[in-house]
């Protein structure tokens, strides 16, 4: 069994604020190192369940955040990025038998995380797709769907394991951290990294035919820029089109041009 893991850190056990996701800021290290803990659980949860051999993307930031020493042999680790638009998921392929998510959190528009946000925690008002508030875990999933890779597992905010949950119940979640306003309320450190292990060996003792693999036909991306010039900039994007001085619609058939739009415009 072949195990494909993206990891974040805004959905990590008990972050907070913006300072915390920072390379270079002193409140980082800490949650580097609970970013690591959670993505190692994943590993052994993977393991225990027969896995193989395990992929992690380290989908934050620079793509420089996991302590590479502390994953197990059996895991492979991509670095920074490729610029390709697979983004948070490049490397997954219809090699991979599941896909799991660590430390995901919610979308721009909601407010179940101080730290939500859709692909830009500056650019981005909200996105929507297919008029459905568009997650960062959604576009990956998807993705992975397009290549007839389930979708097993997530940790994360609250917000985001409910969201998950919709599209897909049979999928295990641990929820980390739950927003009100500007401030969190998280679980124990530890008790998230023993929930994660057993959540992905639970998730991938099932029959994976079961997961949904569901994509739509068609896709309608409405994105809201926070500032109008970034829209009127995006509405020169083949295909795109002006809606107000605020949003952009783009339409596609597949999800590969919906994130080469975004990879492009955002």
């Amino acid at each position: 069994m072949r195990f494909f893991i993206s990891a974040d850190i805004e959905g990590i056990t008990g972050i907070n604020n913006w300072n915390e996701t920072n390379k270079g800021h002193p409140d980082y290290s800490e949650f580097r190192v609970q970013m690591t803990r959670e993505v190692v659980a994943a590993c052994k949860g993977a393991l225990a369940a027969g896995a193989s051999e395990i992929v992690i993307k380290d989908a934050h930031d620079t793509g420089r955040n996991i302590i590479a020493a502390e994953l197990p042999k059996e895991a492979k680790l991509i670095r920074s990025w490729s610029r390709h638009p697979y983004s948070m998921v490049w490397g997954i392929d219809k090699s991979f038998d599941a896909v799991g998510f660590i430390g995901y959190h919610s979308p721009s528009g909601s407010n179940d995380n101080p730290l939500a946000h859709t692909m830009s925690s500056t650019m981005i008002a909200e996105i929507h797709l297919n008029g459905e508030l568009c997650s960062e875990y959604m576009l990956h999933a998807l993705i992975a769907r397009s290549h007839g890779v389930p979708a097993v597992f997530c940790s994360g905010d609250e917000g985001i394991c409910n969201r998950v949950k919709n599209d897909d119940p049979l999928i295990e979640t641990v929820a980390t951290i739950s927003g009100i306003g500007n401030a969190t309320i998280s679980i124990h450190p530890d008790l998230a990294v023993e929930q994660i292990k057993a959540g992905v060996t639970k998730a991938l003792g099932k029959n994976l035919k079961n997961y949904s693999m569901a994509l739509p036909e068609h896709f309608v991306l409405d994105t809201r820029f926070t500032k109008h010039i970034n829209a009127y900039r995006a509405s020169h994007y083949p295909g795109a089109e002006l809606l107000a001085p605020h949003i952009i619609r783009f339409t596609a058939n597949n999800i590969m041009d919906i994130m080469r739009f975004i990879m492009f415009c955002i």
